[in-house]
């Protein structure tokens, strides 16, 4: 089975972030926006897995939680990688929270890696993805609309995060569904 593991995020959060994408649609470009309901902070991403491994991770998640600490994450801003010039991923970066997002993701990625599962070459990026641009089609005019985006649309309330969650990946024609898994709480 295809397996990460993520965040979860508040309904506030995942309304606010389809807003954005509503204003950013009217830019005409050629994107694959994510699905309300599937937008999530992911800390991890692990690919395929059988039972046994599964067994491995929740241990490791359940042991990571118990040292981690519940926090506060906030949405900040709205980007693209690998620039606004020439995006390919539309993504919500974080303010609060982005430093325990990164520690939470280093600790994950450490101990998945004595699992079996290949480190991060890149360094973790605290960010929800929202859009995945299918090609350069207007572009230029989703750039413009990153940049005007109206900064109140970002004023989110603040959301606890005190769990971490193993998700299960289905692709299908009509996009990928994802699965809980297993849930692992914080500072427990």
């Amino acid at each position: 089975m295809r397996l990460f593991i993520a965040i979860e995020l508040s309904d506030e959060i995942k309304e606010g972030l389809s807003m954005v994408q509503s204003h950013l649609k009217y830019s005409g470009a050629d994107v694959k926006w994510v699905e309300t309901d599937n937008i999530h902070l992911t800390l991890k991403f692990l690919g395929e897995a059988d039972e046994d491994k599964v067994k491995r991770i929740t241990s490791a998640l359940d042991a990571i939680g118990s040292a981690t600490h519940p926090f506060d994450i906030s949405v900040k801003e709205i980007g693209a990688f690998p620039r606004i010039e020439h995006p390919r991923v539309v993504w919500a970066g974080l303010d609060k929270g982005a430093e325990e997002s990164k520690l939470l993701a280093g600790t994950i990625d450490e101990k998945m890696s004595e699992i079996g599962f290949q480190k991060e070459e890149r360094a973790f990026s605290p960010h929800m993805t929202i859009g995945r641009v299918k090609d350069a089609k207007n572009k230029d005019a989703l750039k413009e609309k990153v940049l005007s985006l109206d900064p109140a649309m970002l004023d989110l309330k603040p959301q606890l995060i005190s769990s971490v969650i193993l998700f299960r990946s289905t692709l299908t024609p009509k996009g990928s569904i994802y699965t809980k898994i297993h849930e692992t709480r914080l500072g427990q």
